[in-house]
């Protein structure tokens, strides 16, 4: 099976920030059925030193975004970070799910091998690109997606697991069922 970095992440990042939107969507619905103020939802955190969920949103597309382009030998599309409405999160995601969806296939050729020069605060990492997706972007962009997910729990919205993982399209599975163990 052969498959490059693209496969891995243009795809599988929109999947789950589509997945996203639609707990967001359910998040605002019960909210307001609820006479919650959705700016509560907004602002909640699971702990006083953990960031709220519009920061967790914002870092997850953040992470999308920042891997995609820097694998594809590029640079990501710089967003403000002033959301405060579900509205203006559902925009966020939005456009970033279309900045993933301008990147090529042919962008990422040699993408496993790509030095990655990543600002990290005061300064810059150099990481390569199997590894800066596999054990920096995975589980940062992850992280963030799954904190969103237990904030909303957390503060009473009813989603589950299969609202994370998202409907799964047969071509999605497909290859898992050909190649079981992989």
């Amino acid at each position: 099976m052969s498959f490059s970095l693209y496969d891995l992440t243009v795809p599988v990042f929109s999947h789950k920030l589509d997945n996203l939107k639609q707990i967001l969507k359910k998040a605002l619905v019960q909210a307001e059925a609820r006479k919650i103020d959705p700016a509560v939802l907004v602002q909640a955190r699971l702990s006083p030193d953990m960031f709220p969920l519009v920061r967790q949103v914002q870092i997850a597309t953040d992470q999308a975004k920042g891997c995609a382009a820097r694998l594809a030998g590029g640079e990501p599309p710089r967003y403000e970070d002033k959301e405060t409405t579900f509205a203006e999160i559902d925009d966020r995601i939005g456009r970033t799910v279309t900045f993933l969806g301008t990147l090529k296939k042919k962008d990422f050729e040699g993408a496993e091998d790509r030095r990655i020069h990543l600002p990290v605060r005061d300064r810059t990492v150099e990481l390569v690109g199997l590894p800066y997706l596999l054990h920096y972007a995975y589980p940062n962009f992850y992280f963030h997606l799954t904190t969103t997910y237990a904030i909303l729990r957390h503060n009473g919205i009813e989603i589950g697991k299969s609202d994370f993982l998202g409907a799964s399209k047969p071509e999605d599975l497909a290859g898992a069922a050909a190649h079981p163990g992989h």
